[in-house]
C-alpha cells in the first residue's frame, strides 16, 4: 500500500496524545517531529476543586457548563480519590449540563450520560448563545475553566442574574525545555518542516513565549509563514489567525486526531 505522506516532515506540538498522533502519521510514511509544548497537570491545590464538587453533589447547581472534556475527566479523578465518583455522576445526571462542544459530550457518554444542551459552536460565544435562552435569574451555575479565567462568560452569566461558581481542575505546564522549542523554531525558519500541527491554543502561546524570550520572533514569523499550518478545529484556527498566522488545514467538524490526519493527507496530495 502506498504511503501518502512519505518524505514529509510534520511537527507535533501535542503532548497528551503525542504517540498516538505520531504513529498515525508515521504509518503514512511521514517523519513525526515530536516537540510537545505543554503538559496538563491536576490543579496543585485540590481544596477549591473539592469544594466545587461538594456543591455539585449537594445539588446547588441548576446548570453545569462543561467547557472541555479534560476538565470533566479531571473532576471525576478528584472525586474518585475522595470516594465520591458515583455521587458526582448522579449529581451531574440531575442537573442541566451544557457542553461547549463534542469533547465534553464524549466524556459524559463514557459515564452513561448525555449533555442536556450542546453549544452550536464549540466556543464561549456558542455557550452564551445557548444560555441566553435559559431562565438564569437567581440560578447558580457551575462552570469548568481551563488554563485561565473566562471573564466574557462569567460577566454574561452575572449580568443575567446568575450566581457563578467556577472551578479549574487542571493547569498547563511546559512539556519540554526551551532549547528544544527554540530548535523547532529554527527548523521552521529553515523550511525543513512541511506541516506544523497544533491541537490547543496553549501550545501556540508557549511557542510564541519561547520565541519572545529568545529573540526569535522574526524567525518564528518567517517559519510559520512558509510552513503549512494545521489546527484541530475552528476555535484554535481563529486564535492563530489573530496572531497573524495563516491556517491551511482545519476540519470544520469532527475535531479528532484521525480526521485531522486525513485533512493533512488531502492537502499535501493536492
Amino acid at each position: 500500500m502506498p504511503r501518502s505522506l512519505k518524505g514529509r516532515t510534520i511537527a507535533l506540538a501535542e503532548a497528551r496524545q503525542l504517540e498516538e498522533l505520531a504513529q498515525m502519521l508515521e504509518s503514512e510514511g511521514a517523519t513525526a517531529l515530536r516537540c510537545p509544548m505543554v503538559s496538563i497537570l491536576d490543579a496543585p491545590d485540590p481544596a477549591p476543586v473539592l469544594a466545587w464538587l461538594d456543591e455539585l453533589c449537594a445539588d446547588r447547581f441548576a446548570y453545569v457548563i462543561l467547557m472541555t472534556g479534560e476538565a470533566l475527566r479531571r473532576l471525576l479523578h478528584f472525586a474518585q480519590r475522595e470516594g465520591r465518583r458515583d455521587a458526582c455522576i448522579a449529581a451531574l445526571a440531575r442537573t442541566t449540563s451544557i457542553a461547549r462542544g463534542p469533547k465534553p459530550g464524549q466524556v459524559l457518554k463514557e459515564i452513561g450520560l448525555t449533555p442536556t444542551r450542546v453549544a452550536p459552536t464549540p466556543t464561549t460565544e456558542g455557550v452564551i448563545e445557548i444560555m441566553r435562552r435559559e431562565p438564569l435569574q437567581g440560578q447558580t451555575v457551575g462552570v469548568t475553566l481551563y488554563g485561565e479565567p473566562n471573564p466574557v462568560l462569567e460577566q454574561f452569566l452575572l449580568s443575567a442574574g446568575a450566581y457563578v461558581h467556577t472551578v479549574m481542575p487542571y493547569i498547563y505546564a511546559p512539556a519540554t525545555d526551551d532549547d528544544r522549542v527554540a530548535d523547532l523554531i529554527a527548523q521552521l525558519d529553515n523550511g525543513t518542516v512541511d506541516v506544523m500541527l497544533f491541537t490547543s491554543s496553549a501550545q501556540v502561546d508557549r511557542l510564541y513565549e519561547v520565541a519572545k524570550q529568545r529573540g526569535l520572533h522574526e524567525a518564528l514569523r518567517n517559519g510559520l509563514a512558509h510552513t503549512r499550518i494545521a489546527a484541530v478545529g475552528p476555535v484554535l484556527a481563529e486564535h492563530l489567525r489573530q496572531l497573524g498566522v495563516k491556517v491551511d488545514i482545519c476540519p470544520e467538524q469532527g475535531f479528532v486526531m484521525k480526521n485531522l490526519v486525513q485533512h493533512i493527507k488531502r492537502t499535501l496530495a493536492e
